[in-house]
């Protein structure tokens, strides 16, 4: 529901709990959502340490489904700073690891990992038939917040194409799921995705008010990477509009975010390319 600061104080009573009881189980995987939770509020450092804790016991305590979260978890990371061939293959390694074990859930947030990695190094056959398989999974499990994230990556896919009327489809089903699921911050995401739509269209001015009204959900509910994304978003639509002192303003905002992040992937990309894709990779 993006109420991090709520989780983390759960999740820190539970691993205290579970030192108390010397409870290796319940610490591995209080470990994996703490990282998680770090992941989503930009503290990447802690958030690798925290999956490489939970990895560790997983490994010992032989979990395959931990193992499996663990290592999709890292992978996020390490596609975050740019390494991409890395990321790659923690993330097939991870898929491997759910089919063994019949996790749709797992493979369908992996298979969504695999398509924002396969779509920003161009790879659109593949991040196509990786997002199809997001969304068969996703649908076998009933959840509507994992089928709008999954659907939201068939519409990346489809702006990538240039496949705009899909997409908007696709968005508006995505924005259904994620208003029956409750998820305020996929409605943001998908705000950012609409709003590189409106760029694809020319139509920058609704591309600044898709990009912002993302940005300030993401900003209030404290997803470091998603308000980056949204500002890099936003001032690629002012650039349009001409107003580029507003603009730049957006662009060291998004800076200093993924600085903080240590994304140098995503910033290598601010400039280098239009900034339409986010990392909301899925974490577990």
């Amino acid at each position: 529901l993006g109420d991090f600061l709520l989780g983390q104080e759960y999740a820190l009573r539970a691993l205290s709990a579970f030192r108390a009881r010397a409870d290796e189980d319940g610490q591995m995987r209080a470990r994996n959502l703490l990282g998680a939770i770090a992941f989503e509020q930009g503290r990447l450092s802690e958030a690798e340490e925290g999956f490489a804790a939970a990895l560790e016991l997983a490994r010992r305590l032989d979990d395959r489904l931990i193992t499996a979260r663990a290592s999709n978890n890292l992978a996020s990371i390490t596609h975050l700073r740019g390494e991409e061939d890395r990321a790659l293959s923690l993330f097939r390694e991870a898929l491997l690891a759910y089919q063994r074990i019949g996790d749709r859930r797992g493979a369908a947030e992996t298979y969504h990992n695999l398509g924002i990695a396969f779509r920003q190094s161009g790879e659109l056959t593949e991040a196509e038939h990786a997002d199809a398989q997001a969304v068969r999974h996703a649908t076998m499990t009933g959840d509507p917040l994992l089928l709008a994230l999954a659907v939201v990556g068939n519409a990346e896919t489809d702006l990538e194409k240039g496949d705009l009327q899909v997409a908007a489809e696709r968005l508006d089903r995505a924005e259904r799921l994620a208003t029956e699921a409750g998820d305020e911050l996929g409605a943001a995401e998908i705000a950012r995705v609409r709003a590189h739509r409106w760029i694809k269209l020319g139509r920058a001015l609704d591309a600044v008010g898709e990009a912002e009204r993302g940005r300030g959900v993401a900003a209030r509910l404290g997803s470091v990477l998603l308000q980056g994304e949204c500002a890099a978003v936003a001032a690629e639509a002012l650039r349009f509009l001409g107003r580029n002192k507003e603009a730049e303003e957006r662009v060291l905002e998004a800076e200093r975010l993924f600085v903080n992040l240590g994304a140098t992937g995503l910033l290598g990309r601010l400039r280098g390319r239009p900034p339409g894709e986010n990392f909301r990779g899925s974490r577990q």
